[in-house]
């Protein structure tokens, strides 16, 4: 019995060194050979109770918790936790460390219970400061995941300098439905305004890096691919590491079968939700979880990287469940933006009712060919309202005549004079017209920004203002058409009240109600 208790006494030293030196997975392994061996000790009915014996096994759990979190393990680090929780339920350094557990996360309730309780049992704390930290912090997250009230606006005034905004995981008025674009999509459940946030949602996993300017294609392959690898990494870990997230992947496309896919419940994505994860003790085939990758993780857009100040060539990937729902057009009504691991989506129009949420997977502004050409890439053939229309405009002689001018670089007010009489010889009206202006949006606003070429054409053509509106209303706002209109203002010595307010809400289509107005002058200008 005392060779036993000396073993469990230089076991626990041990493990505490361990975790000391920050040798995570050897730490685990030590504190379960103590635990194992208490647990025996303890059980066994020939030992008196041990107070202290159960202190030690309570630290213990606390301890490997603690390690299994550095490592990811939150399951583990969860059961852990109770586990000494159990023995100790108002011990200090397990609620401190369930509460960080759960705040990374994002199940901001739970965390707040836990810190709340230290605090009520230990108000003299020497880590009191950092337990006051931790509770504004969960009541903050909180009150943006219940709100989605978030403002940028120190942020944005301030250059996107110093610390990023705090986002909270965010689910506006939307479910998912089956979709009458492909599979499943996100539709929205009341009329959503435009600028409204949709979602905010933290990735799964993602993977960033520079890519190498290199003369050489090899050179850039290999960065990719050695991102993309890394990036399946990081996914299979976080999967084998917590069932909720495994869960929650394993609903995702494959790319096949799409009609006959499930269609979970919206509250499944809340960080929150209590789910049944039964069904998740099977690792993902890993064919399985390349095809899920490769259907769902999204690239991460250039004004994203300018938004957060981010190097040009900054690249990254990464995969956000509830955004992978969102199904692609050529004309869109949400914009996506994202900060640190979080993507941001919000109405770039207004939405009504019943209407499916789309994303542009590429650049739409750009005509139909190239369009085409990018979705092939993307392994899938859009079949939009746009597409359909201007895919029977392109039969026209006239319109293959105005497309050839395009890529041989005609002068853009030849080619935006002969769309703009085309369509009215082809009775061409409404959103029509703004799609086949987005298709040749790049010679529209070479056009207006050009006041040689306004003074040459400005009378037979329409005024960029009636361009603007009618390209917006068709595909949604979108940073090039903002600048145009910037750069229009500026020339007209800043524009007055009603251009300002035009430009204003413009601004809200492209970067969504996270700013007050002061901001969104400051971005403007």
């Amino acid at each position: 019995m005392k060779e036993s208790e000396e073993m469990m006494q230089q076991l626990r030293l041990k493990a505490n060194e361990l975790l000391l030196r920050e040798e995570w997975n050897q730490s685990i392994q030590t504190y379960s050979h103590f635990i194992s061996l208490c647990q025996t000790h303890i059980s066994n009915p020939q030992t008196r109770p041990d107070p202290k014996l159960q202190k030690s096994l309570c630290l213990a759990f606390s301890n490997r918790a603690e390690a299994r979190f550095k490592t990811r393990d939150f399951d583990g680090a969860l059961s852990d936790c109770d586990e000494a929780l159990k023995i100790e339920n108002t011990h200090f350094k397990t609620l401190m460390c369930k509460g960080k557990i759960l705040l990374s996360l994002d199940r901001y309730s739970m965390a707040l219970n836990c810190f709340k309780i230290a605090n009520l049992d230990h108000p003299c704390n020497a880590d009191s400061e950092a337990l006051n930290g931790y509770l504004e912090k969960c009541k903050n997250l909180e009150f943006l995941s219940r709100s989605g009230a978030f403002d940028f606006s120190n942020w944005v005034l301030n250059g996107f300098k110093g610390k990023v905004p705090e986002l909270a995981e965010y689910i506006g008025a939307v479910e998912i439905k089956k979709s009458e674009i492909s599979g499943r999509g996100l539709v929205a459940t009341k009329n959503i305004d435009l600028g409204s946030l949709l979602l905010v949602t933290k990735a799964i996993a993602t993977e960033r890096g520079i890519l190498p300017e290199s003369k050489t294609e090899d050179l850039g392959e290999n960065a990719q691919m050695v991102m993309w690898k890394n990036f399946v990494d990081k996914v299979v870990e976080s999967t084998s590491n917590c069932k909720r997230t495994h869960c929650l992947i394993s609903m995702l496309s494959v790319g096949e079968n799409e009609e006959s896919l499930e269609v979970p419940n919206i509250s499944s994505f809340r960080p929150e939700s209590e789910q049944d994860c039964s069904f998740s003790n099977e690792k993902i085939d890993m064919g399985v979880m390349l095809n899920i990758l490769d259907v769902n993780s999204l690239v991460e857009e250039t004004f994203s990287s300018k938004f957060s100040g981010k190097n040009g060539d900054y690249h990254g990937v990464g995969i956000w469940v509830l955004a992978s729902f969102v199904n692609h057009s050529c004309s869109p009504n949400a914009k996506r933006f994202h900060i640190g691991n979080h993507v941001i989506v919000h109405a770039s129009r207004d939405i009504k009712e019943g209407e499916e949420i789309t994303l542009g997977y590429f650049d739409v502004f750009s005509p139909l060919k190239n369009r085409k050409e990018m979705a092939k890439n993307w392994g899938f053939d859009c079949h939009c309202k746009r597409c359909k229309f201007e895919t029977g405009i392109s039969l026209k002689h006239e319109m293959g005549e105005i497309e050839m001018g395009y890529e041989l670089g005609v002068d853009v007010g030849t080619t935006v004079y002969k769309l703009e009489e085309s369509m009215k010889r082809w009775m061409v009206r409404g959103k029509m017209k703004g799609y086949l202006r987005a298709s040749f949006w790049k010679v529209y606003s070479e056009l207006f920004v050009s006041e040689k070429l306004m003074r040459k054409w400005g009378r037979r053509v329409p005024t960029m203002e009636a361009v603007v509106e009618s390209v917006v209303e068709a595909v949604g706002g979108d940073e090039r058409v903002l600048r145009v209109v910037i750069e229009g203002m500026k020339r007209n010595g800043g524009g007055g009240l009603v251009e300002m307010e035009k430009a204003m809400k413009l601004g809200r289509g492209v970067y969504g109600k996270v700013m007050k107005k002061q901001a969104m002058r400051s971005i403007l200008s």
